[in-house]
């Protein structure tokens, strides 16, 4: 599996940004994405992430309520759509991908593909 994360750049304190991440090569019906994002010197930490199968959705804390996760299963593309931007949100953001579902969706170590991130800088 391959995947292009693209959609990052420099946004203003209170506007909106979205990401994309194409994937291809070979999926299956049970099939997870996600989003991480890392800032320097941090570990990698959870945004969001959808179960391919059912749709089911799920956020981080910090960012539930400003951040949607969503995707287009035509296209196998993933999408971010993040509202009301903070400064804290700055940092390269990763699209992840697994085969099957993991209970600990949460944690970097559970994903099995990456993609080359996209970084979003949150400033005026």
């Amino acid at each position: 599996v391959q995947l292009q994360a693209s959609g990052g750049g420099l946004v203003q304190p209170g506007n909106s940004l979205r990401l994309s991440c194409a994937a291809s090569g070979r999926t299956s019906n049970d099939y997870g994405m996600a989003w991480f994002r890392q800032v320097p010197g941090k570990e990698r930490e959870f945004v969001a992430a959808v179960r391919w199968s059912n749709g089911a959705l799920y956020y981080s804390q910090s960012v539930r309520g400003r951040f949607t996760i969503s995707k287009d299963n035509a296209k196998s593309t993933m999408y971010l759509q993040m509202n009301s931007l903070k400064s804290e949100d700055t940092a390269v953001y990763y699209c992840a991908a697994r085969y099957g579902w993991s209970v600990q969706y949460w944690s970097a170590s559970q994903w099995h593909y990456w993609g080359q991130g996209t970084l979003v800088t949150v400033s005026s």
